[in-house]
């Protein structure tokens, strides 16, 4: 069979299992698509290279669609403070756009050995998880919370996330309720997922030796494939969660980030 049927119908199949895992246990698509795109993309000629950087310019389009559907469920339902956004979007937006330049001028040996430490300490966070400060304390200066948001966005932007597992502990840190938390992360995942592939669009977009079916560094078979499957499956999940127990499910699924974690630390 064609490498790139291959790719495609297996990107097929893990964006029904991001979005059954989204619904189930709340996990972006990001932590779960880069190290399975860093195994299928050789075989359709990205170069060693170019590898983790096609990978996690691939995921981070893929949350964009995926983040729509949840920001509008949460905006239905009252979860988002919009006020936030007169402060926090234009960080967000810096450090989202300048993530996939400052990518480009990291080694994809480099890059991928900072994502597998980012997945090791995100399980970590999974199974010890940041315990919220007391509600309706005074939210920090404007510089504070646009300095923190670039930070954010940019350090999402390079793993190839949407941020909400860096934003939630934040704003729960500021005494937002977590619906709010929530709410806000969902609406900012889409802002940070659009601005982050539109720079790493435009930083791979002179580069020559990559296969066809690339935009820029995003590779469209791949993320055609993912976002077919992830926004049909994500209900299913979410369904199962009130009958299966996520609370073990969640750590059984941090110790397997750990392992994978360790095996791109070392490979």
């Amino acid at each position: 069979m064609d490498a790139l049927v291959v790719v495609f119908l297996s990107c097929i199949a893990l964006g029904a299992f991001i979005g059954f895992m989204a619904g189930l246990l709340g996990i972006g698509g990001g932590i779960i698509a880069v190290p399975v795109l860093l195994y299928l993309l050789p075989s359709v000629g990205v170069t060693e290279a170019h590898l983790t950087h096609v990978a996690i310019a691939t995921s981070l389009a893929a949350i964009i669609l995926t983040s729509i559907s949840s920001a509008r469920a949460h905006h239905r339902r009252g979860n988002i403070p919009w006020h936030l956004f007169k402060v926090m979007l234009p960080g967000l937006a810096l450090g989202a756009v300048s993530a996939g330049f400052i990518a480009q001028q990291i080694a994809s040996q480099q890059l991928k050995q900072a994502f597998a430490v980012f997945v090791i300490l995100m399980a970590i966070q999974m199974v010890f998880p940041f315990k919220p400060a007391k509600q309706d304390k005074p939210m920090p200066a404007p510089i504070v919370m646009f300095t923190v948001a670039a930070a954010i966005a940019i350090i999402a932007a390079l793993m190839g996330i949407g941020g909400g597992i860096l934003l939630v502990p934040f704003l729960t840190w500021c005494g937002l309720q977590m619906r709010q938390c929530i709410g806000f992360s969902a609406a900012t995942g889409f802002l940070v997922a659009l601005f982050g592939s539109v720079s790493y669009v435009i930083a791979g977009w002179q580069i020559t030796d990559l296969p066809a079916g690339t935009l820029g560094y995003v590779y469209l078979p791949a993320l055609i494939g993912i976002v077919s499957t992830s926004m049909l499956v994500a209900p299913i999940g979410a369904k199962a969660a009130s009958h299966l127990p996520t609370a073990h499910l969640k750590k059984v699924f941090a110790v397997l980030l750990i392992v994978t974690g360790l095996k791109l630390v070392f490979s």
